[in-house]
């Protein structure tokens, strides 16, 4: 029985590395040193074999299934493609925030000065169309 824990450190975890120079990118627990490392894999996502502190992941829902310890990184590329690791991870909304926060973080003063001005005309359209719904109704 889990309990109140949802996410265990296992191998076949999935991993978002939060800290250091592969900082944003996914890897997957392939084994555990200790209580505060493990030995995290990424060849599909540029991460390297590299035993990580735990206190620089976090740890996400997707676990790959009956993953072997120290499997090997081709092997483990094979894995992933086949239980589509990465494209499950677009898909959620965690990843999907974090796209949107690096899409606003490179805009330019004028990219967001457009993004203002479109915001204003739907504002603009939605209130037209609510005051003359509203008058309808009246």
């Amino acid at each position: 029985m889990q309990g109140s824990f949802k996410r265990l450190v296992e191998v076949g975890r999935v991993v978002l590395i939060n800290d250091g120079a592969e900082k944003g990118k996914i890897a997957v627990i392939v084994d555990i040193v200790d209580h505060n490392r493990a030995i995290v894999d990424g060849p599909t996502t540029g991460v390297a074999r590299q035993v990580i502190a735990f206190k620089k992941t976090v740890l996400t829902d997707i676990v790959v299934k009956r993953l072997p310890r120290t499997i090997g990184s081709k092997a483990l590329a094979k894995f992933l493609e086949k239980e589509q690791v990465v494209e499950a991870w677009q898909k959620t909304a965690w990843a999907q925030k974090l796209e949107a926060r690096q899409r606003r973080a490179a805009m330019s003063d004028f990219d967001r000065f457009k993004l203002m001005r479109l915001k204003k005309q739907q504002r603009f359209i939605v209130d037209r169309q609510a005051a003359l719904l509203k008058k309808e109704r009246a």
